[in-house]
């Protein structure tokens, strides 16, 4: 049954994919969109989670949360260090963005969406009602997962097969998810942990990338509503299958 509603997730994901392809003229909404999306999944999906399951605190703070700060802090070094080797190598890319921090960053959200199969996997073995909560969660925002997979590679510079790529490695990560919990699980504090982590790198693309480049050549109202809109959605989202 899991690996059956993770299918959902896989057409869902490509749909946010290809959504994310149509819309090139309009590519500062896009972009804003992609924006609120990736800070819903953050604040409202991503860190509650790992706050719930790493469950543990080293020198007084939760673990969920160190993780989260070096996730934002490693992204942002990673970015940092590709940039200084572009410049060194003379790179023609604009505002200095590197091809494979798009790359990395799109390996992130294909880590979470298989981390999204787990746990509809997981979730299916505790009972029939908290697996359908879990999967429609999941499937609802793999739209969103599809859409910002494909916007960040492809807003790095990626060449359009590449992007296309990993979306598809994207909406294929649930599905295989979801099969490995037939043979195994995994505890809740390492989730816990790799959630606190992946939501820090997501946050940094968002505030300091995806968000910015979206008003630098348009900065309209409407891009911010777009940005309203996509945190809105995740907050439906969480809603419903709360």
């Amino acid at each position: 049954m899991a690996v059956f509603v993770a299918l959902g997730a896989f057409l869902m994901t490509l749909a946010g994919g290809w959504t994310a392809q149509r819309v090139t003229d309009r590519r500062h909404l896009v972009l804003g969109l992609a924006g609120g999306l990736m800070l819903g999944v953050v604040g409202l999906d991503l860190l509650p989670e790992a706050l719930k399951a790493a469950g543990v605190e080293v020198f007084g703070v939760p673990a969920a949360l160190l993780l989260f700060v070096t996730g934002f802090l490693l992204a942002h070094l990673v970015e940092r260090l590709l940039a200084a080797r572009q410049a060194a190598h003379g790179a023609d890319e604009p505002r200095g963005r590197a091809p494979e921090v798009g790359l990395t960053a799109a390996g992130a959200m294909v880590g979470h969406s298989a981390m999204d199969g787990v746990a509809i996997g997981a979730a299916f073995q505790v009972g029939g009602g908290m697996g359908a909560a879990v999967a429609l969660a999941v499937v609802a925002h793999d739209f969103a997962d599809g859409f910002n997979t494909y916007t960040l590679t492809s807003l790095y510079g990626n060449a359009r097969r590449k992007a296309l790529a990993m979306l598809f490695a994207d909406a294929v990560a649930p599905v295989v998810g979801a099969a490995t919990t037939l043979f195994f699980t995994i505890p809740a504090a390492a989730l816990g942990g790799y959630l606190g982590l992946f939501g820090g790198v997501l946050l940094y693309l968002a505030a300091a990338e995806i968000l910015p480049e979206a008003h630098h050549e348009h900065p309209a109202r409407s891009t911010l509503l777009c940005t309203v809109a996509g945190v809105g959605f995740i907050w439906l989202v969480v809603g419903i299958a709360g």
